[in-house]
């Protein structure tokens, strides 16, 4: 499965003007298993985007499911973690507060009933997830349970954690930390989330970043120290009759039903001032009806926008 991208760059290949083209560097590469890129103005942009690799690296080694030796997996493993990393409770408390303001649409102890329905999905007949194992998995969703504290992180019985809804957005912002350290005043970071410092190396001072929301013809612009963000029931998807129904079913899961969001909702895009809240905060409103209700549950949110909410249609 891969994920479907709904942020693009606006004529990414025009950023830069022959001017400036000595330095501006681009590097493309992955984040958590999603394309990503960098895109910056500086003189010592290759050795500072070389920080900005190693701390992706070293926060793989925090939040990536795939890693049994992440901290993530290992406490997934054994249902409590020593002296996590500071970064992991950070991102946990973030999850929480996304948790209350979204009334229980945004949350991480969905991990179970995922990797039943993943399972349910490649395998049918005896190997097929039993209705049983579905309840249990559905019996282990609830973030308040999830006991987090500096000292240890402990998980509720049969509890596991994914933070795929949120860790791809904090990792833009480390990024952006680094940028910021160095003392980069213009990049644009992209881990599938995007975060924006400054201006692109051929606009004016105040342009922001020319970024293209999917479904939209005019490219959405970016001021500095904004993120933006953007989810979407069907960007993976999974054939319906495996659970059985008909049709497709969208990757996201509605942890108060215990079943897969509605695809009434086409894409949510939110913009913040960190992309690890316009991460949460789009991929939780993916669980409302209608924009109406996505603002009511933004408006909680000060410093969040609601950029885009576009059905199914």
């Amino acid at each position: 499965m891969t994920r479907r991208r709904f942020l693009t760059l606006a004529s990414a290949a025009c950023l830069t003007s022959p001017a400036r083209a000595a330095t501006a560097y681009q590097w493309h590469g992955q984040a958590l298993g999603a394309k990503a890129q960098i895109i910056l103005d500086h003189p010592k942009a290759e050795a500072i985007t070389a920080r900005a690799l190693s701390e992706i690296a070293r926060l793989e080694e925090v939040f990536s499911l795939y890693r049994p030796t992440s901290e993530i997996s290992r406490l997934n493993a054994a249902g409590v973690l020593q002296v996590p990393a500071f970064e992991l409770l950070d991102c946990l408390s973030l999850a929480r507060r996304v948790h209350r303001i979204t009334e229980g649409r945004f949350d991480p102890t969905v991990q179970p009933l995922w990797t039943a329905m993943a399972a349910q999905y490649r395998a049918t007949g005896p190997k097929a997830q039993s209705d049983a194992q579905m309840a249990q998995a559905r019996a282990a969703i609830g973030f308040d349970r999830v006991e987090i504290d500096a000292a240890v992180l402990r998980l509720g019985a049969g509890q596991a954690l994914t933070l795929n809804g949120i860790a791809q957005g904090y990792i833009a912002d480390r990024v952006a930390d680094v940028m910021r350290r160095a003392g980069v005043r213009d990049v644009l970071i992209d881990t599938g989330e995007i975060c924006a410092i400054g201006d692109a190396p051929r606009g004016a001072a105040g342009d922001g970043w020319p970024v293209r929301i999917d479904g939209e013809m005019q490219a959405h612009r970016l001021t500095a120290g904004r993120a933006l963000a953007t989810s979407a029931p069907l960007g993976t998807v999974f054939d319906a009759p495996a659970f059985g129904g008909a049709g497709q079913v969208g990757h996201i899961l509605d942890p108060r039903s215990g079943t897969f969001a509605p695809t009434r909702v086409a894409q949510v895009s939110v913009s913040a001032p960190s992309a690890a809240l316009a991460d949460a905060l789009s991929t939780a409103l993916c669980l409302t009806q209608e924009a109406g209700e996505a603002a009511a549950l933004l408006s909680k949110v000060k410093e969040a926008r609601l950029e885009s909410f576009r059905v199914q249609g």
